[in-house]
Order: structure tokens, then C-alpha cells, then sequence
């Protein structure tokens, strides 16, 4: 039997998406619903609405939820679950960022960046992950960071919640690779994102492009057609994985 790795069909899927409003998170969206999948958008955003009405296809649904609350994160899968269909994948990529030397980060940034990255990306991944055991099929990608590898000054919270995302992968990986259900993380570097554009500006952003071996930042589609993989059927003997899209930043 071969196998074409270049087909990720996603029709009749039913894909959860955090942080779907904009972004990666809308990128990636975009790309299965493209291929395909019926999305989940979940976000806390304002224009949510709006960003899953404008993705390709039709019969996507938004849900309002904030993901660092267990039950909320609990409630919006069983949504999509009687709207749409058990979920075959979940994207966690909502996240946000806070930065500020080590000695000065307060304690509410850290906590609330613990709180959307790390425990919201956890929430979903059980919440989802109990429907996939279910049906016996699943993949879960999770989008870390660079940050997670490296040390990137006044990153502190940032790059502690990323990693912890790397943490709860592989044992979730270990633990549910018998039952059909992958779990992975991607980790880009810099994406180029609107945000992106506005904070990695002038000196600041020609610093970090020259810190990063391929000398740019990626493009957010590179960061989906990634994740379509490790989301596809193709991709069932890969679990546990962090896959890189950091132009060689992690490896210098």
C-alpha cells in the first residue's frame, strides 16, 4: 500500500480551532477549511463572528469560550459535539503574550499567560481528547514556541507555558497512541501576523530576523500546511513530536 503524504483531504472532519479569530489561528482555519473541514472556531474575540463566516466552505460554527476555565473549555466541546459532530481534530492555538525582565514580570501576567497558553491548551486537549478515545480517532496539535527551547529575554512567562504545552504532549502522546488519538506541537519562530508587524518593528524586528539562520520570520501559512499534516489520517505514527518551524533558530 502506498501512501500520498501530500493529501490532506479533510472532508467530513470536524476541526476545533482556538484562537481562530485572527492570526495563526485563522490561518490555519483557513487552510482545512480549504481542505475541506467543517471549523470550530473558538476564541474570546470580538470579531470571532465575522473571521468564521469569511473561512471557505460552509456549516462552521463560532463558539465563544475562554479556554483557561476547564468547564467553559469542557462546554464549548460539547457544542460542537451536538452541533456538528464528535471532533476528529483540535488546533489549540490561542495564546497571548506578556513580557518583561524576569524581576519585574507581575504575578497577574504570569498567571494569565499560564492561563490562556498553557492550562486553556491542556483543557481543550482533555475535553476534546475524551470525544476522540471515544470514536477511537483524534489528532490534537498544539502551537508552541521557539520560546519553549530557548532562552529569549523578558519571555519568561511566555516561554514557561510553551513549554509546559511540550510536557503535556508527550504524555498524552504516550498514553493514548494505543487508542487513535495523536498529540503533537509545532513551534514556530516569529510569525508574520498583523500582531507580529506591530511589535517586531525597526531595530527590534531587524535584530530578531538576523538572530534567525533563514533570515525572516515565517509565514503563517507554513505554519498551517504543517499542522494539516499532523493533522491528517497520513500522519497516525507520528505522536509525541515537536516539529520546528523556526528557520534553524532553535538549533544556533
Amino acid at each position: 500500500m502506498t501512501t500520498d503524504l501530500t493529501s490532506h483531504d479533510f472532508a467530513g472532519q470536524i476541526a476545533i480551532i482556538t484562537g481562530a479569530a485572527s492570526g495563526i489561528g485563522h490561518a490555519i482555519a483557513t487552510h482545512l477549511a480549504e481542505r475541506g473541514a467543517r471549523i470550530a472556531g473558538v476564541d474570546i474575540a470580538s470579531g470571532l463572528d465575522e473571521a468564521v463566516a469569511a473561512l471557505p466552505g460552509a456549516g462552521h460554527l463560532p463558539v465563544s469560550a475562554d479556554i483557561s476555565d476547564a468547564d467553559a473549555a469542557s462546554e464549548a466541546v460539547s457544542r460542537v459535539t451536538t452541533e456538528l459532530g464528535a471532533p476528529h481534530v483540535l488546533v489549540n492555538s490561542a495564546g497571548i503574550g506578556r513580557f518583561a525582565p524576569g524581576e519585574q514580570v507581575p504575578a497577574k501576567d504570569w498567571q494569565a499567560t499560564l492561563a490562556v497558553n498553557l492550562s486553556g491548551s491542556f483543557f481543550m486537549a482533555q475535553a476534546a481528547g475524551r470525544a476522540m478515545l471515544e470514536a477511537g480517532y483524534g489528532r490534537i496539535v498544539s502551537i508552541a514556541s521557539q520560546a519553549a527551547e530557548i532562552g529569549l529575554a523578558e519571555h519568561a512567562a511566555y516561554s514557561a507555558s510553551k513549554a509546559g504545552i511540550l510536557g503535556f504532549t508527550r504524555v498524552l502522546a504516550v498514553e493514548w497512541a494505543s487508542r487513535g488519538v495523536a498529540v503533537n506541537a509545532v513551534s514556530p519562530t516569529i510569525v508574520d501576523t498583523a500582531l507580529a508587524r506591530e511589535i517586531w518593528v525597526g531595530e527590534k524586528g531587524a535584530k530578531a530576523r538576523e538572530e534567525i539562520p533563514a533570515g525572516r520570520f515565517a509565514d503563517p501559512g507554513e505554519v498551517a500546511s504543517l499542522v494539516a499534516f499532523l493533522a491528517g489520517r497520513d500522519a497516525a505514527m507520528i505522536t509525541g513530536e515537536n516539529v520546528r518551524v523556526d528557520g534553524g533558530r532553535s538549533v544556533i
